[in-house]
């Protein structure tokens, strides 16, 4: 049983991490349900409180408590509290082997903890993202009352995880600081060679992406983590008009993201698309010289394992990234992209021009994005890891 707040499948515009894990799973003759809850960029919705459905032989259980980033912090958190309270019931009433708790929010670990407290199931907890270091670096959590809460639960869940899996070599690293003695194992977000390998077979046709232009994307959430002004501002500093730019997804900055495309007069440059099904985004990588991967420049944002880089890998799209962490070394060792600062615009315009100028570095740097994502990151391989390590649990 797997306690996840974000399910979704290709149909949606989000990850689709657990729809390629569990449909892989009940292929190799497990049993596998997860209990989700509806989120703004899936494509799983709620009709009543309960929604049972079956997508592929993966049983589903469906809590309308919905999330989404664009809602205040009290908002989030009450109906992450209230699908944990709710979910809890599913731990303790159905039967499995093996709960798997995926955050965030780390408050899925709540029924995965009580199903191992009382039923005495074997429980993985995954980490995609390290909380709460991460509300403490972003501001987000300052009470140290809670503060101090937050850090002993999450030791507290670390300790009684028969395994913790972690989504980056940080992310790991961040547990290990928490708890030296946990049994840990990565396995990052990966690449779905299979999907981007159909390229433009799937989706709208780009007829108004100026084909004899160069095409950058953004394909992720909009959201303050992601500080997608560091792309404008790089727009801005570029002093070119010779290229498109397109932003895929939604979040809580677009609106800001959208004033300052016009402040910087880039509208003819720039377009926005919302949210798309993933058969659609396959498209417009089909079509990219390049894609964007930004984060704030805080710590802990270093360590993330974020969708929108192995879908670029997976297309053979060479990558622009402002990250620190794990991610900068894999572009460099790789060559498969340019890493950037993200607080000097003028790199983002570098990076672009270099990529405009000389197709043949673009292609050689796709190619190699390409076989990188076979080598590390193939997600039927990393989906077998996963669950050959649960099963050595048993």
């Amino acid at each position: 049983m797997i306690f996840y707040q974000y399910f979704g499948t290709p149909k949606g515009g989000w990850s689709t991490r657990y729809y390629e894990f569990t449909r892989r799973w009940v292929e190799r003759g497990h049993q596998v349900t997860v209990v989700t809850s509806p989120y703004y960029k899936s494509d799983i919705k709620a009709e009543g409180f309960i929604r049972k459905m079956n997508i592929e032989g993966v049983d589903l259980i469906v809590i309308n408590s919905p999330d989404s980033n664009k809602d205040n912090f009290f908002t989030r958190a009450f109906n992450a509290i209230r699908f944990a309270t709710v979910a809890i019931y599913y731990g303790l009433a159905l039967p499995a082997d093996c709960i798997i708790s995926s955050s965030g929010p780390i408050t899925t670990a709540l029924p995965g903890l009580v199903a191992k407290f009382i039923k005495n199931k074997l429980l993985v907890f995954e980490v995609r993202d390290l909380w709460p270091r991460g509300g403490i670096e972003l501001g987000k959590l300052k009470n140290p009352f809670f503060i101090k809460l937050a850090l002993r639960f999450e030791k507290m869940v670390y300790k009684n995880s028969d395994l913790v899996v972690a989504c980056s070599p940080g992310m790991e690293e961040g547990v290990l600081k928490v708890q030296p003695n946990a049994k840990t194992l990565i396995i990052s977000n990966s690449a779905d060679l299979e999907l981007f390998q159909s390229g433009a077979k799937h989706g709208r046709m780009l007829s108004s992406a100026q084909p004899d232009l160069p095409l950058f994307i953004y394909a992720g959430s909009l959201g303050y983590m992601d500080e997608c002004a560091q792309i404008l501002d790089g727009l801005h500093a570029l002093q070119r008009k010779d290229y498109r730019f397109i932003f895929i997804g939604d979040g809580a900055e677009k609106q800001k993201l959208m004033a300052m495309t016009k402040e910087y007069d880039l509208e003819k440059q720039v377009s926005f698309l919302g949210l798309i099904p993933k058969t659609e985004v396959v498209n417009w990588f089909s079509k990219a010289t390049a894609s964007f991967v930004t984060f704030k420049n805080i710590p802990v944002l270093h360590t993330n394992s974020p969708n929108k880089l192995f879908d670029s890998f997976a297309a053979g799209v060479p990558v622009i990234q402002s990250t620190k962490g794990w991610i900068a070394d894999l572009v460099k060792e790789y060559d498969c992209g340019f890493n950037v600062d993200p607080e000097e615009p003028k790199s983002f315009a570098s990076a672009m021009s270099q990529l405009i100028e000389d197709p043949i570095l673009a292609s050689r740097m796709g190619q190699n994005a390409r076989e990188l994502a076979k080598l590390k990151f193939d997600r039927s391989v990393l989906s077998n890891k996963f669950i050959e390590e649960i099963e050595s649990l048993n």
